[in-house]
Order: C-alpha cells, then structure tokens, then sequence
C-alpha cells in the first residue's frame, strides 16, 4: 500500500473507534513516508486521543521539524507540552513527599504550561488549586477568573470559585 492508502485505513479504524489500528497505519504511512508532515501530525493527534502523550509529542515534533510552516502544527505540539506540564504539576501537588521539596515548582510549570496554551483550562483549575495550596488566595481566584472567562457556563468552576472565597475568608480571619 502507498502512504495514503494507509491514513484512509487509519481514519476507517478511526471512524469505529479503533485508535490502536489507527495508530498501526499511521505508524505504517510514517514508515512509507517518513518525511510526511501531515501524517506525523495527524499520527500525533492520534497518539494524544488515546492518551498516549509521549509518543504524540515524538510525531508532533517531527511534524514541526519537517514543516514549520503550518500553524496547526506548532500550536498542536505546544498543546502537548501544555499537557504534559499540567501532568507533571498535578503529580507534583498529589505526591506528599514532593511537596515540601519545592512547594513553587508545580506553579512554575502551571504558569509554562498556560504560557504555551492560553486556552487549556485545566491548566489555570490546577494553577488555582496549587495557588491555595499555598494559602496564596487571591492568585487562585485570579487563576480562576481566567478559566471562567474561557468556560462561563462551567457550574462546577462556579462552586470551586465559591469554595475559594471562603478559603480566602478563613484565612483572613
């Protein structure tokens, strides 16, 4: 089969939700066609879907490498470091004996992450709650204007903004 024959398989197997046959034919138009940025993207998005970030993050800088022309390309690839980063910053907040190391570290990598995908609200949530974590109140409630004003509808970020306030309130007292 020639490259293209492969990516049309790959979006069949994508149309049944069958991501790792997908990813198998992409893998193959990549083999058959190294040089093709717009499979080593389309690959990547692929990886990313099913969660599998650090082989995405490989296809979506080779897809940069080999053509740095395309925008979707460049902001595909920050999404994913964006990604990462949080990753690495909600591990960071969760694991007790890496909190005391540098409490700063995971807000340095939120604040990266939001720096690289200003419209990936997750990164501002978590940048919110390690803010408080730190008893640093009014950053987190800024942090969380900020995804609030991406997602105004979002009820849950609502309440977080309440619990917030009271947290802010309590510590002021």
């Amino acid at each position: 089969m020639n490259p293209s024959d492969y990516v049309k398989e790959a979006y069949r197997h994508i149309l049944r939700s069958d991501f790792a046959e997908a990813i198998v034919c992409f893998e193959a138009a990549i083999a058959a066609s190294p040089a093709d940025a717009e499979v080593r993207y389309r690959c990547s998005i692929t990886y990313a879907r099913s969660g599998m970030l650090d082989r995405a993050l490989v296809h979506a800088v080779a897809a940069v490498k080999l053509d740095s022309s395309k925008p979707e390309y460049n902001l595909h690839l920050q999404h994913l470091q964006a990604l990462m980063l949080v990753q690495e910053a909600k591990r960071l907040l969760e694991d007790e004996r890496t909190r005391t190391n540098n409490p700063y570290h995971p807000i340095t990598l939120l604040k990266e992450a939001i720096t690289l995908d200003p419209l990936y609200g997750d990164a501002y949530v978590w940048l919110a709650i390690a803010h408080s974590r730190m008893n640093e109140h009014l950053q987190a409630i800024a942090a969380l204007k900020e995804v609030m004003s991406l997602h105004p509808d979002d009820s849950g970020l609502r309440q977080l903004m309440k619990d917030l306030q009271k947290s802010l309130q309590s510590y002021l007292q």
